[in-house]
């Protein structure tokens, strides 16, 4: 069995708190696995070697899980963005990390994804685990 790098780290998200879920919700969220730095940010040159690794799962309550691959992609206000996709053969990203390149992912943290109708959603980092 081959072991995957010690970088490799599996962050599970959870909806924080908004208008729509006041106390925020562990059953609408994102568990993904990302080569993390020293610092928690996504290594960029660690995802290029274990991409194939970086996957997604997003479960929303009420609708089938979706899985998919975390893609970085050139262009966008930080000159390069990270994206969940969740179908290779649509032009369009599913959903987008906001300034996911310069946040350290941390039990606590926020970050916030643009999904698929364009929509802003802010979730809190609940685990960052090694990935197994």
């Amino acid at each position: 069995m081959t072991s995957l790098p010690h970088e490799l780290k599996r962050i599970r998200l959870h909806l924080a708190r908004s208008h729509e879920f006041p106390t925020g919700s562990s059953r609408h969220g994102y568990e993904f696995v990302a080569p993390l730095d020293r610092e928690g940010h996504i290594d960029v040159e660690m995802w290029r070697k274990h991409r194939d690794h970086c996957r997604v799962r997003r479960f929303w309550q009420g609708e089938e899980d979706q899985i998919g691959r975390l893609v970085h992609r050139p262009g966008g206000k930080e000159h390069s963005r990270w994206v969940f996709d969740y179908d290779e053969t649509a032009e369009d990203d599913d959903e987008a990390g906001y300034r996911f390149g310069a946040h350290a992912f941390r039990p606590g943290e926020y970050v916030s994804i643009r999904d698929e109708d364009g929509e802003m959603h802010t979730f809190q980092v609940l685990s960052v685990e090694p990935a197994t």
